[in-house]
């Protein structure tokens, strides 16, 4: 089946257009347009949102296929993010060349939701890594003796900077959206 099919615009410019919003600029769907305009290209801002909607996660999908698997340093943080007035937790490992393993939005800080996430970073990765960095947590120091006993931890000051730095897009983008009003 072409996933293409009825829509006016070439694949190219398509993938062009979702490429810049997604996996390249932070980019409003009305910038994206104005780049078009400039190439002759006229395009509204909807149909990009929707090219965005519909095309995104099958980019992603194609894009984590073909990756060829992270390092064997991960840096993991967490931090608070409110959604809808209510405190959630939002965990993060970051490899050492700095691209995102995995993300989990919790409820919770404690042992527990440490655990879940380390249990979900080990599917996702398939096997342990070499060291974790992390900050001095000690939920993290729990969740590391129980699940990954062999992998050396490091939670000395100012190591765990990639993490830290990692969350930096997540806030740029709740002050855009002027807070998250849904967990989605």
């Amino acid at each position: 089946m072409n996933t293409y099919q009825r829509h006016r615009f070439p694949p190219d410019i398509i993938s062009y257009a979702v490429w810049l919003f997604y996996f390249r600029f932070n980019l409003s769907h009305r910038d994206i347009e104005d780049l078009l305009a400039q190439r002759g290209i006229t395009v509204s801002r909807e149909a990009i949102r929707l090219w965005c909607i519909k095309f995104g996660a099958i980019y992603t999908r194609r894009l984590k296929r073909r990756h060829r698997g992270y390092g064997d340093t991960f840096f993991i943080d967490e931090v608070f993010v409110k959604i809808n007035g209510k405190q959630h937790y939002l965990w993060r490992a970051v490899n050492q060349y700095c691209e995102v393993v995995d993300v989990l939005l919790q409820a919770r800080r404690d042992g527990g939701a440490a655990k879940r996430f380390f249990k979900r970073l080990l599917r996702t990765h398939g096997c342990e890594p070499r060291e974790i960095v992390t900050d001095k947590l000690r939920s993290c120091g729990v969740a590391h003796r129980e699940l990954m006993p062999e992998t050396i931890q490091s939670a000395q000051q100012y190591a765990n900077n990639r993490a830290e730095q990692s969350h930096e897009a997540t806030r740029v983008r709740e002050r855009g959206m002027r807070k998250f009003k849904s967990i989605r």
